[in-house]
């Protein structure tokens, strides 16, 4: 079938197919369908079961004799061509055939939430009580008709109704309507699109809703198609600027993929999460405004010569992050070259990133979680054991011996506490960052020129010695981590190392307290931590200082300081083994000073910065005010169209000049929207067949904890709602450290990595959280009452009871 597409041209000349309630509809495809089986049915209005009670019971009983059956609603306003009431009437499972009363009653109960339509019928079927798989499909997306089809499906429940009720191990996948047939390498989703095409040329050139289920054995039944009926909703021309916009996609990716000059590695994957984790700082469609300053701040040159500073390989010239369809991906073979220590032979550079590519391509589940679980970026006690397992055979001999080395020395430069070493030096990167934004305070210039200066000293200063620290901090997690696995010391040991950490959070969590119950001391608690805001480069959040409701209440309480951490004579014992023979030079105690200085530092840093970054989006806010441009309006603009005017004027007013550029950014985003993409993009597969990734978790600390969610996202709170509950971002950065002021007694995010900024939180404070838990569960836990948390097993469980 190589060449074969999911979509065709389909002949204008047939016989109409006419749609009638559940019951009419499943009836009249019986007899056409041969991809999906419709199980045996008897349907009859509410007004017939009315007048005819023991004929019609008789009649059911007769055609399903010891049966076990499921009466089913089938109101003609469920499945309607303009509107829709799916979902609204309930359906009644294992009734026994035989059982009259049992069977009267299930029907009285389906009938008695009809409207009087003499229409409504309700619909009798037998159970299918070996399904392995149920699911729905629609043959268009939901939400804006784009052209893919969408399976929501359950492999695990066994039940039928998982999927439609919401209650299920949701998994999905999408796929382009206009797939190569060769990319959909799952047999059984070929079967189902199979069903879903079949249905298509039946019912004509319409959207379809279908719910189906799959037998152990193979075999399909079709248990309901639907018109979607917010089609009408729909603009038309979404297909049609997708499928152009998708193969523009398509030779983009081809083209990023090739050998580039300069690069190790014979192709690339794109994904979301994989190093900096562009979806988590600035979320998985920002808008314009928000994507050029993590550009210019970061993934455009600092990300990379950080690294090379810190003696790491320098890929020169290379930008970290792209975009596609208005959603940051990085470039992980720009990123695993960054990983590689500076001088390795090229050879095995070569083998290396082809290999850490392949993990990846091998194992998405692991796209947030490169830094560990894919590339070796330092040189930690788990070495031998990680080359000998994970990469055996890769590189033998000299080259690994070469390889271990230059990692070695890359570390152990590292882990210099002097004021030559990187650590120290980054760290007063960040000190003249705070001293430059305190001079720039008082400077009479124009607001665009002011924010433009405080991006720069930002980027040159803060960003740079925030990324230096912050890699410190990821060799110093790697080597802690390691010396538990190695057995130096417990999980709990390591997690009390943390807690006596005393970061920003600490002090602003004190801060926050007083000002709190002290009014007059909160414009000094806004002078220091005002800036702060969810989103930090979203110019339309709200900042702290501009929240009424900051101070609505308080549940953080002091505590005594943790005692200083001190290891125990047998874990100094065992670390000093594991330093010794790793051949990095340094005492324990060493080790965990430079583990406490990068911890803390790197929240320092990122503090500091995001003042700098903050005040400069309230100029652009201010000038554009004066402008008559709204935040929204500006959020739609890049750095480039804010400041190129400064250097080469705009031949027309600046309002107009600006406007334009803002409603050509909002056409484009909208042309975009359509366009769906995954997590990572391997090849041309990841654009034809996009698996839904569902992510592991990385869990912090090891309690557990059951309570109710409450999603938040930087907006208002009802006073009490977060108090002993789970608080489930979609993206956190320091901006919604304000949720640790009011009690929560856990945290879950959408996006986040394993050393990320809200995991190095709750591990300083102690609380369970599961960071990162991918769409598909994240989605889950909105249709929840209650989520158990249990980070010492590693599970997240919603709980819908």
């Amino acid at each position: 079938m190589s060449g074969e597409t999911l979509a065709e041209i389909r002949p204008d000349d047939r016989p109409s197919f006419q749609f009638g309630g559940k019951a009419r509809t499943l009836a009249a495809l019986k007899p056409l369908i041969t991809r999906s089986t419709v199980a045996d049915l008897y349907y009859f209005s509410a007004a017939e079961w009315r007048a005819e009670r023991t004929r019609t019971l008789g009649e059911i009983q007769s055609r399903f004799p010891g049966q076990s059956l499921i009466v089913r609603s089938s109101a003609l306003a469920e499945d309607g061509a303009d509107s829709s009431l799916a979902g609204r009437y309930c359906s009644h499972a294992n009734v026994a055939s035989d059982d009259r009363e049992q069977l009267a009653a299930a029907i009285d109960e389906v009938t008695a939430a009809y409207d009087g339509n003499p229409l409504d019928e309700a619909l009798i079927q037998p159970m299918i009580d070996d399904i392995a798989v149920s699911g729905v499909i629609t043959t268009y997306e939901l939400t804006d008709g784009g052209p893919y089809y969408t399976i929501n499906y359950d492999d695990e429940s066994g039940k039928t109704d998982t999927i439609t009720g919401g209650t299920g191990v949701s998994k999905t996948v999408r796929i382009y309507r206009h797939a190569d047939f060769d990319h959909v390498a799952s047999t059984r989703v070929r079967r189902w699109l199979e069903m879903a095409r079949e249905l298509e040329d039946v019912c004509g050139p319409l959207p379809l809703d279908i719910e189906f289920g799959q037998t152990h054995g193979g075999e399909l039944f079709l248990f309901q198609a639907r018109r979607i009926a917010v089609a009408r909703n729909w603009n038309r021309e979404v297909e049609r600027k997708v499928a152009r916009a998708h193969d523009h996609v398509r030779r983009f990716v081809r083209e990023r993929a090739r050998r580039r000059p300069g690069l190790y590695g014979a192709r690339t994957i794109l994904g979301m999460m994989p190093d900096w984790n562009p979806a988590e700082m600035i979320g998985a469609a920002p808008k314009p405004l928000a994507v050029s300053l993590y550009r210019r701040l970061i993934t455009d040159r600092t990300w990379r010569k950080a690294r090379a500073f810190m003696g790491y390989h320098h890929p020169a010239r290379e930008r970290l992050m792209t975009v596609i369809g208005g959603r940051p991906f990085i470039d992980a073979r720009a990123s695993f070259n960054s990983f590689l220590p500076r001088g390795l032979d090229g050879a095995i550079a070569e083998k290396l990133v082809n290999a850490w590519l392949d993990r990846l391509d091998d194992h998405p589940e692991l796209h947030d979680k490169v830094e560990f679980e894919v590339a070796v970026t330092a040189r930690d006690f788990n070495f031998d054991s990680i080359m000998d397992g994970r990469w055996r055979g890769l590189l033998k001999g000299e080259e690994r011996r070469a390889f271990e080395s230059a990692l070695t020395g890359l570390t152990r430069s590292c882990l210099d506490l002097g004021p030559n070493g990187a650590l120290a030096r980054a760290e007063a990167m960040a000190a003249r960052l705070e001293r430059a934004r305190l001079e720039r305070r008082d400077e009479d210039a124009p607001a665009l020129v002011r924010a433009e200066a405080l991006l720069a000293d930002c980027r040159h200063h803060g960003v740079f010695g925030f990324a230096v620290i912050a890699r410190c901090a990821f060799i110093a997690e790697a080597l802690l981590r390691s010396a538990t696995t190695r057995g130096a010391w417990p999980d709990h040991r390591l997690d009390a190392f943390k807690a006596s950490l005393v970061t920003v959070l600490t002090r602003m969590n004190r801060a926050f307290q007083r000002a709190f119950e002290e009014p007059g001391l909160r414009p000094a608690f806004l002078a220091e931590h005002g800036h702060l805001r969810p989103g930090a480069y979203d110019i339309q959040s709200q900042r702290y200082d501009q929240r009424e409701d900051l101070f609505q209440e308080c549940f953080v309480t002091s505590e005594e300081p943790s005692p200083p951490f001190a290891l125990t004579a047998g874990e100094r014992a065992a670390f000093a083994a594991l330093l010794a023979e790793s051949g990095l030079g340094v005492s324990p105690e060493t080790l965990l000073a430079f583990a406490a200085r990068a911890i803390t530092g790197r929240e320092s840093a990122k503090f500091a910065f995001t003042k700098n970054l903050s005040d400069a989006l309230e100029l652009i806010a201010g000038w554009g005010e004066a402008e008559g441009l709204t935040r929204e309006d500006l959020s739609h603009l890049t750095a480039d169209d804010l400041f190129e005017p400064l250097w080469q004027p705009a031949l027309e007013a600046d309002e107009v000049h600006f406007k334009t550029l803002a409603e050509r950014a909002r056409e484009d985003m909208a042309l975009t929207r359509g366009l769906r993409l995954g997590y990572l993009i391997r090849d041309g597969r990841d654009l034809d067949v996009i698996p839904v990734h569902r992510a592991a978790p990385n869990y912090v600390t090891h309690r557990r904890v059951t309570a109710k969610c409450v999603f938040l996202d930087g907006g208002r709170h009802r006073p009490g709602e977060l108090y002993g509950a789970v608080a489930c971002v979609e993206n956190a950065d320091p901006g919604f450290d304000w949720i640790f002021t009011r009690g929560i007694a856990g945290l879950i995010t959408q996006y986040g990595g394993v050393n990320s900024h809200m995991a190095i939180r709750c591990s300083e404070l102690g609380l369970p959280a599961a960071i990162g838990c991918g769409e598909v569960l994240f989605e889950r836990l909105k249709t929840a009452r209650r989520v158990e948390l249990d980070c010492g097993d590693r599970t997240l469980r919603p709980l819908f009871g």
